[in-house]
């Protein structure tokens, strides 16, 4: 008996029941044609307390889901150049849908008699857009190379940074310890941080890793190359930290600096990325599903749930569509783009789970953002495929014009 419970609470068995619930979420997400994340978060939901109790959230599974989130943004960096930033068009949209989702998400939370603390955060987990999500969408409906799309992608870059610019804010505020000149150094160390980490990266770090690319070291250990990028982006996720940021923006920042790195002789540490992202990113989300107890949602929070829902969607399709129509995008584009920057993913989730840790919402709390996260991540692909881009007769799509298909 002792000898099944100290297999049971093996490193070993927990990591191969962890990856088996995630190769489920596979399989979930294949049958129900969603996203990988959607299922394999659905999957964590069925084996943890919600409804089979076989997983529970341990310390183990805590350390691997944030090596994951650190992991997963590293990788999602790597797919962005950082001038893709730069654009003023893109700024103008990621901080409307900064401002208006706060606010959307704030006042809602009050309305329905939460605290000022969790308010801040419900608001902030509502600024989020996930990156990964849709660039995936964009992606299996050959529309990347769109101006909708890199629209999107652009302003959703700035949007994440922004937004967990705004988590670092929060955390501060219901701390009781904000004041204009602490708000003023937060964006002064942020602003510092992301200018000395492209710096650094795009400068130093970067030719570092081509010049030890043509060394003999790395003709005959070619993994010496990914093993650096790996180090770089713990190194970066341990700066943020110190400086105050989320950790998931310091590994972001290392994906995004190391972007234009080109490697002829060492494997590419991009494919070796995206294994250990598989892996641990895999962890990560099956986490989230495990944090999830549905047995605390009472019937008025599935009230709140279904209304917190409806403005996630309406205040990223309004504070992001309407600004890309005023900067010279046309109504379609607009629509495309107020759609495409509505899925929470998982930054909303990674701001959820922080707030749970800190004691600053509570576990049904918890589960509501993580459920209008999926939500949010569910429907406007469904709307893009089968609506704005579904297929006409003679092959063309809904948004399929030369405007739409234009690669400036």
């Amino acid at each position: 008996m002792l000898a099944e419970q100290g297999i049971l609470s093996s490193i070993e068995f927990q990591m191969s029941l962890l990856l088996f619930v995630a190769l489920a979420g596979y399989l979930i997400a294949y049958w129900i044609n969603q996203s990988a994340v959607v299922g394999i978060i659905l999957a964590g939901i069925v084996v943890g307390p919600s409804l089979l109790g076989l997983v529970t959230y341990t310390e183990f599974v805590s350390s691997l889901g944030h090596l994951g989130a650190v992991v997963l943004l590293f990788t999602i960096g790597l797919h962005f150049d950082v001038r893709e930033i730069a654009n003023i068009k893109y700024l103008a949209i990621a901080l409307f849908g900064i401002v208006v989702p706060w606010l959307g998400g704030f006042y809602l939370a009050k309305l329905f008699g939460y605290d000022y603390a969790a308010s801040i955060f419900i608001g902030t987990a509502l600024t989020a857009t996930s990156i990964a999500i849709t660039a995936n969408v964009l992606k299996e409906m050959g529309k990347l190379q769109s101006k909708a799309a890199k629209a999107i992608i652009g302003a959703a870059i700035i949007d994440d940074v922004l937004s967990l610019l705004a988590l670092s804010i929060s955390q501060e505020i219901v701390s009781g310890a904000l004041s204009l000149p602490l708000v003023l150094i937060t964006i002064a160390k942020a602003a510092g941080f992301l200018v000395a980490g492209v710096f650094l990266g795009g400068l130093i770090v970067s030719k570092v890793m081509v010049r030890l690319d043509k060394t003999k070291l790395a003709a005959k250990y070619p993994e010496c190359l990914f093993i650096l990028a790996i180090m770089v982006a713990f190194f970066y996720a341990m700066a943020a930290e110190l400086m105050g940021l989320s950790a998931i923006i310091g590994s972001f920042l290392a994906g995004v600096s190391l972007t234009g790195v080109r490697l002829r002789n060492s494997r590419s540490f991009r494919d070796g990325a995206e294994h250990l992202q598989i892996i641990f990113a895999s962890i990560f989300f099956v986490s989230l599903g495990v944090l999830i107890d549905f047995h605390a949602i009472t019937p008025d929070l599935l009230w709140f749930l279904l209304a917190l829902t409806i403005v996630a969607i309406l205040v990223k399709f309004i504070g992001c569509g309407i600004p890309a129509k005023l900067v010279g995008l046309n109504m379609k584009d607009s629509i495309i783009i107020g759609l495409g920057m509505v899925p929470r993913g998982e930054v909303a989730m990674i701001v959820a789970l922080i707030g749970l840790s800190q004691n600053l919402i509570m576990q049904n709390t918890y589960a509501v953002l993580v459920l209008m996260s999926l939500l949010t991540t569910i429907i406007p692909p469904i709307i893009l495929r089968n609506v704005l881009f579904k297929p006409r007769k003679g092959g063309k799509t809904r948004g399929g014009s030369p405007a739409a298909q234009s690669t400036d």
